[in-house]
Parts: C-alpha cells; structure tokens; sequence
C-alpha cells in the first residue's frame, strides 16, 4: 500500500499574458501517466481551446498489482487504486477501497487548493479523468463539501471510459465504504455540479454497459448529467468530436468560461457554447 501524503503533478499554465480564469484537474488512467493529444474537429488541442485554464495532472503513485503477487516478480503501476481483474471488475472489490480511501482525500486537497488560487471559486474549479482516474473522481465528487461561499459545487465533473466502483449502493452507501472524514451530510454538492460523460461503444475494457450504469447511479442521486456514447474509441477519448462536445460543454456551464471561436472546415468562424444553460438549481 502507498503511504503518499501528497501529489506529485505536473502543470500547464495559461500563456501570459492570458489570465488564469480557472483549472482543470485531470486524473490519468492505470498506468499512463500522461495526456494524449487530443484534438478537436478544427485541429486544436484543449489548451488552445480553452487558453484561460491552468491544466493540473496529479502523478498516481506506484502500488503493487495485488494479482501478480505470485509472479515471478511482481508487477507495480502507477495506479490510483488497485483492481483484480478487469474482466471482473466486482471481484476483491475491496482492493479498490483501499486506494480509494488514501487517494481520493489528496484529490480533494488538490481541489481545495485550486479553488484558493481562484479567490475561492470552487465553481471554476473541474475534476476530471479517464479510466480508473475517472472512476477516482467520481468518488472524489461523492465525497466533496465545498463552501456555499465558493459556489456549492464544481464547476463539472467530466469522465472518459468511465465506470463507478461499488455500484448498488446509495449515496450513502457509497460514502461509508472509504469511511472519509470531511464528507457532507447532504446531496448538495453531487445535485448542483455538471457532469458530461463521454464512453464508447467498442470499449473493450470498460464496456459501455458500466457507463451507462454510472450515468444512471449519478441520476439516481440528483446529478445533472449529459450522456455522450460514441460508436467507435475504443478505451480512450474520442477524437476529434469528444473535445468538441468537451468544449461545447463547459462554455455551457461554467460560470465564466470565454466563448471559443473555431475555424470551420469551410473557412468561417462559429462559437462554441450555443445552446440551453443546464437548471444548476
């Protein structure tokens, strides 16, 4: 078991003279620790697209893969938490709780210290992730009390290839399998923050069926949620429409995010950003 009291993370800054307007906090998948280049239908990548964020990617720390114990030598990722197999992601489940449990209070700090360089705007603040990271801050958001001074909530939540250990279990329930301390008594912060999900459906290890399940657990818990299944990814993002529909989103629901305009394979200019703002009530 890792015994981390932080985060190691690597950074990216808006360009001066670009002012820091919010941050993104991205959580890798098992064992990769690094972003993919991801690109948007005009060839842009999403720094360029939102050039006001501070990107930040939290390292997770090396931890012994429990199932390689009677190797020869076994094998240690970098992982959040540790997983049995994924052909069974249900079996020794509490492997995962027990990453969960020392991870998930680091990706909180990070959240809370975000939030401080923003004046205290947690609502400018994103939780992010692919994969097991995604999963990671699914639970982070399950077990986050944010200020009503620092909007209540998230600015979003956002989860590639994602899937939501220990599903069956309420709110509640949830909670009380990590144990944390700091956790809220309410539903307010999971009820009050966006959420865009993004899953494929030829995923061959998350299969799109454990997406879905999370997007139905998120609702169930009052979660405003939008659904984006593709057809062809495979277990990563979904270039180039999955950052498009990324940055249709948060210009969406945001507060303060700053209207992209994009060249269209045509020559013109368009906004990103059209369409209803979401009932954050």
């Amino acid at each position: 078991m890792s015994t981390s009291t932080h985060l190691e993370v690597t950074t990216i800054h808006p360009s001066a003279p670009t002012p820091h307007t919010h941050t993104i906090i991205f959580l890798h998948g098992r064992f990769i620790r690094a972003l993919h280049n991801w690109y948007s239908t005009p060839g842009q990548t999403l720094f360029t697209a939102l050039p006001t964020f501070r990107f930040v990617f939290p390292q997770a720390p090396l931890r012994p893969v429990a199932s390689t114990a009677d190797d020869f030598r076994q094998q240690v990722w970098p992982q959040w938490f540790d997983v049995w197999t994924p052909r069974d992601f249900s079996e020794r489940e509490e492997l995962q709780a027990e990453g969960l449990r020392e991870m998930v209070p680091l990706a909180r700090d990070l959240v809370r210290a975000e939030a401080e360089r923003l004046g205290g705007r947690w609502d400018r603040v994103v939780l992010a992730g692919i994969s097991m990271g995604a999963a990671t801050s699914v639970h982070t958001l399950f077990n986050l009390d944010v200020p009503a001074a620092g909007g209540g909530r998230l600015g979003a939540l956002m989860a590639f290839c994602a899937r939501c250990p220990f599903a069956g279990r309420g709110l509640g329930g949830m909670r009380e399998v990590l144990g944390l301390e700091g956790v809220p008594r309410d539903d307010g912060v999971v009820r009050r923050t966006p959420v865009l999900l993004e899953n494929n459906a030829d995923d061959p290890l998350v299969l799109v069926e454990k997406g879905r399940g999370l997007r139905d657990i998120l609702r169930e818990f009052g979660a405003q949620v939008e659904w984006k299944e593709y057809p062809r990814g495979m277990h990563w993002f979904k270039e180039d429409e999955g950052l498009d529909d990324v940055v249709e989103f948060l210009t969406r629901v945001v507060d303060g995010v700053r209207r992209v305009v994009v060249a269209t394979p045509g020559g013109q200019s368009q906004a990103a950003g059209e369409g209803e703002a979401m009932d954050l009530s």
